[in-house]
């Protein structure tokens, strides 16, 4: 299994990570945390996997100074885009994260590494990268594919077989992430390097409601639930996607 780019795909994944209440919901929630756990002071930032640039765009509007690293040339261009159409500049990098301590000279006081993990074929590999990366008193904010959020919904739709084959890495051309992390295992990788400082769920609670009540909700009513839930001891481990921010050791 190699690492999974989105060249052939990045119209799609427009589309469907950021399209509706989904992407709203998780930028929401990524937001909230940084602000909250960032100085209040210009930094350099490096998003590792930026994809179109969504969080990117964000921190430079905020007055810092962004790097945005992205492999696939679509999704890149898509960022580029977004940029020139909100008057915003930043340093763009075509890029697999292997070969950015080549490129890149100096540490960063945040690097962005979100949703990333789940697509590379042997996701711990990336960690001391990471680390290397961060600035010593800098920031890791780092988001990722809830392996036991996978397993409750598979649990509630009566994918029974499918759990006992432990099969949840999506299809080749889906969306689904090919390797969705087990949080205690990445907890046990992370020891000695990295200490987290918070943490919250990201879509606590929204994937899990029916269609039709997903319908009838209002965006700005989701948002507000999901912010004040996102951090609940009973529902956080059961967010589609963990956020993580890490400080080095």
């Amino acid at each position: 299994m190699s690492d999974r780019h989105f060249d052939e795909l990045a119209t799609r994944f427009a589309e469907k990570i950021y399209g509706g209440a989904k992407g709203a919901i998780r930028l929401a929630v990524l937001q909230a945390d940084l602000a909250e756990s960032l100085p209040d002071r210009p930094m350099r930032v490096l998003d590792i996997g930026a994809g179109l640039g969504h969080m990117s765009l964000w921190l430079t509007e905020r007055g810092h100074q962004v790097t945005v690293s992205e492999p696939a040339e679509p999704m890149l261009l898509g960022a580029r885009e977004r940029f020139a159409a909100a008057g915003q500049s930043a340093t763009f990098i075509q890029a697999p994260w292997q070969e950015l301590l080549g490129q890149l000279t100096e540490p960063y006081d945040l690097v962005i590494c979100h949703a990333v993990l789940e697509w590379l074929a042997e996701p711990h590999a990336i960690l001391p990268v990471l680390h290397q990366l961060t600035a010593a008193g800098g920031w890791l904010s780092l988001a990722f594919y809830n392996r036991d959020a996978l397993i409750y919904r598979n649990l509630l739709k009566g994918h029974f077989r499918k759990l006992r084959k432990q099969e949840f890495a999506g299809e080749k051309q889906s969306l689904t992430p090919q390797r969705p992390l087990d949080p205690r295992e990445l907890a046990a990788q992370l020891a000695g390097h990295w200490k987290v400082e918070t943490q919250s769920g990201v879509r606590v609670f929204h994937d899990y409601m029916p269609v039709e009540f997903q319908a009838k909700a209002e965006l700005i009513d989701l948002l507000e639930m999901e912010l004040a839930h996102r951090r609940h001891p009973s529902f956080m481990g059961l967010g589609r996607y963990l956020h993580w921010i890490c400080r080095p050791l």
